[in-house]
């Protein structure tokens, strides 16, 4: 499985096996940690650790995490910076989880921290933010599936909403270089299904923006951008982050984040 197929395949994940990792895939998810990276600086630690789920440890979103024993741990800075690199570069462990036939699910401020803060030593600055179970899934709870089913987590805005070429008066067309990695980003998840991501394409350069929805927004602005970056990568199409200095000015309360520019 390419990195294309796991972006469209990859679904979040809460109903598991009750079976644990194995040496070998502990060993590999651990170097998928080694390896991931961001260009956008911050605070991040990522670590993977074991629980014995019946001594009370019970994390939910969306409805209840159900055999899950191992957990990828999260310590986040408290900036910009560290938000947008948390999901840039934890949803490159993510995404190589699921070519690897694990499932796993985000999970946010819905979790006992202080069970699963236990025994941790975070860097200075850092705080557990995130917990994501990952293991072999299960066929989806009624819950679950009621749920996905309410928040509508398959849909997603058309691109005419969400990108623009130019400037913001032009709707971006799907003929454009960038189509298929600002398709890539546009599937990304996000918080509640919020979307909160935009674009603007002016020649060589996209420039990325965010409408803010939650205290997750830049987080989840990451995990679209590293779509659009892997995508690019995966056709050999070089490019750079840059923040630029002087931006085009967004409508209603859009905040600029960062620039993509081809080479």
């Amino acid at each position: 499985m390419n990195i294309i197929e796991a972006i469209k395949e990859r679904r979040s994940v809460r109903s598991f096996n009750g079976e644990g990792l194995s040496a070998s895939q502990k060993t590999e998810l651990k170097k998928a940690i080694g390896e991931s990276y961001s260009p956008f600086g911050g605070k991040l630690t990522i670590r993977l650790k074991e629980f014995d789920m019946k001594e009370g440890y019970k994390p939910s979103t969306y409805g209840t995490i159900k055999g899950a024993g191992d957990f990828f741990l999260l310590g986040i800075g408290s900036d910009e910076a560290s938000a947008l690199t948390t999901g840039f570069q934890f949803e490159q462990v993510v995404l190589k989880a699921w070519q690897m036939g694990l499932g796993s699910c985000w999970i946010a401020a819905t979790f006992k921290g202080s069970d699963f803060d236990r025994d941790e030593t975070w860097h200075d600055g850092e705080e557990l933010k995130i917990i994501c179970p990952v293991g072999v899934a299960i066929k989806p709870t009624i819950k679950e599936k009621l749920t996905r089913l309410t928040l509508g987590s398959k849909n997603r805005k058309p691109f005419d909403e969400l990108f623009f070429a130019g400037d913001f008066n032009h709707p971006f067309t799907t003929e454009n270089k960038f189509a298929e990695a600002l398709d890539m980003l546009r599937l990304a998840p996000s918080s509640t299904n919020s979307q909160p991501w935009r674009a603007l394409v002016e020649g060589d350069t996209v420039h990325f923006y965010y409408k803010p929805k939650s205290k997750y927004s830049v987080l989840d602005c990451g995990i679209g951008i590293y779509h659009f970056y892997a995508t690019e990568k995966f056709y050999g199409h070089d490019g750079n982050f840059v923040k630029c200095e002087y931006m085009p000015t967004p409508p209603d309360d859009w905040k600029y984040l960062i620039s993509f520019k081809a080479c």
